[in-house]
C-alpha cells in the first residue's frame, strides 16, 4: 500500500524485454533506500513493483504483461523520468489517500492551463472508469494522490500546485499524454458490495434493477 505522496523522481536507465514482459532498472535519485530489501514494493508512476535487485542508488523490477497492458510503462523509454514512492509503514503519515499501486487504466490529458500559480489539468478517462470518479473525491495519477476538482461525464480536472509540479513528473506532461489512473479503493469495493449475491454471477453489471433487488434503492 502507498499514500500517493511522491518521495522522489527517478529515471529508467535500462529496459530488458523478456518474453512479453520486461525488466526495468531505475535510478532512484533522492529516494531513501537504506531500509529497502529484496522483495519490497516501490511504486513507479503509480505501479506497484517488487524489488528484485538493489544497489546504492538503483533497483531492478520485473513488469508483467498485465501491468504493461494497463499502464504507461509499456511506452516508457530509457531516460524517462518516473515518480517513486516507498510502500507505507504503520509509522507513515497518511498525507494523501490509500493507494494500492494497482493501476486501473490510462487517461489522456486533454487540456493544461495556468490558473494563478497552479496548473489545471483536464483528463479524459475510458467509459468504464468514469463512474468511479467523484467531485472532491480522491484519485491517483501517475502515483500522485490528487483531489478531483470537477467531473463532467468521462472528463475530470485537477489543480496541481507549484510544490507538486516541482516534486513530480506531472509538469512534464502535455496535452495528448497518457497517464496511469488508479481510482479510489472505496469506489471499487462499493460497486462489488452493491451487487450483493449477484457478485457470484459472471459479468453482472450494476443497474437500477439490480440495486432495487438488492435493497439499495426504493
Amino acid at each position: 500500500m502507498f499514500t500517493g505522496i511522491i518521495s522522489a523522481v527517478g529515471k529508467i536507465t535500462a529496459i530488458q524485454k523478456r518474453s512479453g514482459d520486461c525488466r526495468l532498472t531505475i535510478e532512484t535519485g533522492k529516494l531513501p533506500l537504506e531500509d529497502v530489501v529484496l522483495g519490497d514494493s516501490i511504486a513507479v508512476n503509480g505501479v506497484c513493483l517488487t524489488v528484485i535487485e538493489l544497489g546504492r542508488q538503483f533497483f531492478c523490477a520485473d513488469v508483467s504483461n498485465e501491468s504493461l497492458s494497463k499502464t504507461t510503462l509499456a511506452i516508457a523509454q530509457v531516460g524517462s523520468s518516473v515518480n517513486l514512492e516507498l510502500a507505507l509503514t504503520l509509522a507513515t503519515r497518511l498525507g494523501g489517500h490509500l493507494v494500492s499501486g494497482h493501476v486501473d487504466g490510462l487517461a489522456t490529458i486533454i487540456e493544461k492551463k495556468t490558473e494563478g500559480r497552479s496548473i489545471r489539468f483536464k483528463f479524459k478517462v475510458p467509459d468504464n472508469l468514469a463512474k468511479y470518479i467523484a467531485e472532491k473525491g480522491s484519485i491517483c495519477i501517475n502515483g500522485i494522490s490528487l483531489t478531483v476538482n470537477s467531473v463532467d461525464g468521462v472528463f475530470f480536472s485537477v489543480n496541481i500546485v507549484p510544490h507538486t509540479l516541482k516534486e513530480t513528473t506531472l509538469g512534464q506532461n502535455d496535452a495528448g499524454s497518457k497517464v496511469n489512473i488508479e481510482v479510489d479503493l472505496l469506489a471499487r469495493y462499493m460497486e462489488r458490495l452493491m451487487k450483493g449475491e449477484a457478485a457470484a454471477k459472471p459479468c453482472e453489471q450494476v443497474t437500477m434493477a439490480l440495486l432495487q433487488q438488492s435493497g439499495f434503492t426504493a
